[in-house]
């Protein structure tokens, strides 16, 4: 794969993320089994693990890995980092028990089939937990939102202020079987929310096999 991005937008994403952490510490521990992890980043997720028994984590970005290779090191479980992109992931169908994304769903470029591409890699019955920031629910807000998204995409690495985070997740197969805002969100531009949802099952016929 092409190199992508910019050591110093690893740098600073590193640091900006950080004050999110206390999220990811609800939502990380909740994986279990085999685990796939959707835009790992830094890596500041991988230390939050617990039972699971391996850990597959991608990014499209070569010094987002860098950074999170001495983070993977010397962990409980079996940890790969690959560098591939959420749209078409290389592995076969129903391999994994969760996946994983956490903020993450804004700067995919087509969300709508990354997150077909993650049903297709759960087991039946298998979760996709996430934490997200997402389009405000206050009218007001949301066309705020839409008119700062092009800067703000072209600041922050492609990402976008104003996708449904829920309406993506339903569309790409799942049933919501938690969705909660981390904190109130009627006066943010950035409400994050985080939950599970699960794999709805439709025909096999449709599935790719990798």
């Amino acid at each position: 794969m092409a190199d992508e991005g910019h050591p110093w937008c690893a740098a600073l994403l590193d640091r900006t993320m950080r004050p999110l952490y206390p999220v990811r510490r609800i939502v990380i521990p909740e994986a279990r089994g085999a685990v796939l992890e959707v835009g790992v980043g830094t890596g500041l997720n991988l230390g939050l693990y617990r039972d699971i028994e391996h850990l597959v984590a991608i990014d499209p970005d070569p010094h987002m890995l860098r950074r999170a290779e001495p983070r993977a090191a010397g962990l409980s479980f079996p940890v790969e980092l690959r560098q591939v992109g959420a749209e078409i992931l290389p592995f076969a169908a129903k391999r994994f028990d969760t996946v994983v994304v956490t903020f993450t769903l804004c700067t995919i470029p087509h969300p709508e089939q990354a997150l077909a591409e993650m049903h297709r890699v759960l087991k039946p019955g298998g979760r996709l937990l996430f934490a997200e920031h997402t389009r405000s629910t206050q009218a007001l807000l949301a066309r705020v939102q839409d008119a700062l998204t092009p800067a703000w995409r072209w600041l922050g690495g492609g990402c976008h202020l104003n996708r449904a985070v829920s309406d993506l997740i339903r569309g790409g197969g799942f049933a919501l079987a938690e969705c909660v805002p981390v904190w109130g969100e009627r006066w943010t531009l950035l409400p994050v929310y985080r939950g599970a949802a699960v794999k709805r099952e439709h025909s096999d016929a449709t599935e790719r096999e990798s």
